[in-house]
C-alpha cells in the first residue's frame, strides 16, 4: 500500500510538471461582467437542502465590505440566473478561522439541469488542502492527465500542486472556461486542467457545503466564439 501511494503522488508530481504555464484563449475577450455587485443578490437564485429555509438563512452581504458571507450549512448554493458558456471567471475567497467545520465548498462550471444535491457540472473544488482538483457530477465529462485521477473516486481529477494561502487569508480563484477546455488558476499558479468538455451553456453555482466561507470581487469576462 506505501509503495501504491508513494507511485501516486511520484506521477502527480510529474502531472504538475506537464501542466502548460501559460493559457491560449480560443477567442476574443469582451467586456467584463461584475456577477456580484457586493450590495445584493441581483443576478442570483438560490437552492437548499432544506426547502424551509430562505436564501438569507445561509447567505449574507457585508455591504460595507463587498463581502458574500455563506455560513456553509445546510447543504446548498447560489446561482447565477443567466448562463454561460465560455468565460473566464475570476473571484477571491478565505475560510473563516473561527470557523472549525468541514472548510468544504466549490464553484459549479456549466451547471445543468434541475436544481438538487448535487446538480449535473464541473466543480472547481475549494475544500481547504483540496482547492484546485476538479470533481464530476452527475456523468459531466472532463479529460486530464491519468495521473490525476484519484484511485479512490474517479469523478475527482487531483490537482498538480498546492497554491492555497493560510486559512483566513484571501486567495483568487481564475476559472478559464473555453470551449471543451477547462484551466484553474489560483494564486496566479496552474494547478489543474482539462478537455473534452461538454461546450454547452450553464450556470455558475458557489457552494455552501460544511464551513464560513467569504467571496468577493466575482467578475466574469466573456470569451467571444
Amino acid at each position: 500500500m506505501k509503495r501504491a501511494v508513494g507511485l501516486f503522488m511520484l506521477l502527480l508530481l510529474c502531472a504538475s510538471v506537464a501542466l502548460a504555464q501559460t493559457v491560449k484563449i480560443e477567442g476574443k475577450l469582451g467586456k467584463e461582467i461584475l456577477l456580484f455587485n457586493g450590495r445584493d443578490f441581483c443576478g442570483w437564485t438560490y437552492f437548499l437542502a432544506d426547502p424551509n429555509l430562505k436564501m438569507e438563512d445561509v447567505w449574507s452581504i457585508d455591504g460595507d465590505r463587498g463581502i458574500l458571507i455563506c455560513k456553509g450549512r445546510p447543504a446548498g448554493y447560489i446561482r447565477t440566473v443567466a448562463d454561460y458558456t465560455n468565460y473566464i471567471l475570476k473571484l477571491e475567497w478565505r475560510w473563516a478561522p473561527e470557523d472549525k467545520g468541514g472548510r468544504n465548498s466549490g464553484v459549479l462550471l456549466r451547471m445543468q439541469g434541475p436544481d438538487k444535491i448535487w446538480p449535473k457540472s464541473i466543480e472547481a473544488q475549494l475544500m481547504s488542502g483540496s482547492a484546485g482538483d476538479f470533481w464530476l457530477i452527475d456523468g459531466v465529462r472532463l479529460d486530464t492527465d491519468p495521473a490525476r485521477i484519484n484511485p479512490n473516486a474517479s469523478t475527482n481529477r487531483i490537482k498538480a500542486k498546492m497554491a492555497e494561502k493560510p486559512i483566513g487569508e484571501w486567495n483568487e480563484y481564475e476559472i478559464i472556461v473555453d470551449g471543451d477546455r477547462v484551466v484553474l488558476k489560483i494564486n496566479g499558479q496552474i494547478v489543474n486542467e482539462g478537455s473534452g468538455a461538454d461546450v454547452v451553456p450553464g450556470k455558475i453555482c458557489l457552494q455552501s457545503e460544511g464551513a464560513e466561507i467569504h467571496f468577493r470581487n466575482i467578475r466574469l469576462i466573456p470569451i467571444l466564439k
